[in-house]
């Protein structure tokens, strides 16, 4: 029961804080729950596969991923650009603390350790990029393949046009 309430904890710390950066970056009033829902989800999806022990990298690969998926799936819904919910979505995975720990490691002389450190921050970010990145490509295909399927059996794809109602 702990573990539920843990990330339900979770959960409403990573929406409250998305959505205040959703403020911060003056997204409109009528997407801040969105875009709360949107970075709290990319946050869980992090959380949980740190604690499944498959290294923060991987959770910040997928929780990057999901971020963007739904990012281009609240996007199409609101008719919004989807920059509005990927920014303030991302914030929570980017691993300031991480770096902050790296610079503090280079300062007190333990090179070693802070070279790995600053690895760590390399790879994770890298890992946020190509997370959205893959999301991208996968949102991009599965649209031309809806529009595809559309087209050939002759359903609506485009607003007002229908392939049966052709001049």
């Amino acid at each position: 029961m702990t573990t539920v309430l843990y990330y339900i904890a979770q959960f409403v710390i990573s929406f409250v804080a998305t959505m205040l950066f959703s403020i911060l970056f003056n997204a409109p009033k009528r997407l801040l729950l969105a875009a709360g829902f949107v970075g709290a989800m990319g946050w869980i999806i992090y959380r949980i596969t740190v604690d499944l022990n498959y290294g923060i990298v991987m959770a910040a690969f997928l929780g990057s991923f999901i971020l963007g998926m739904m990012s281009h799936t609240m996007s199409r819904r609101y008719k919004r650009p989807v920059i509005i919910f990927i920014v303030p979505g991302i914030i929570p995975l980017v691993p300031g603390g991480a770096a902050y720990e790296a610079t503090r490691l280079l300062v007190t002389n333990a090179y070693t350790k802070a070279v790995n450190q600053f690895l760590e921050v390399t790879l994770t970010s890298g890992a946020i990029a190509f997370g959205i990145l893959c999301a991208e490509i996968f949102y991009y295909i599965y649209t031309r393949l809806k529009h595809q399927y559309g087209k050939l059996k002759g359903k609506t794809y485009r607003k007002g046009y229908h392939m049966n109602n052709r001049l």
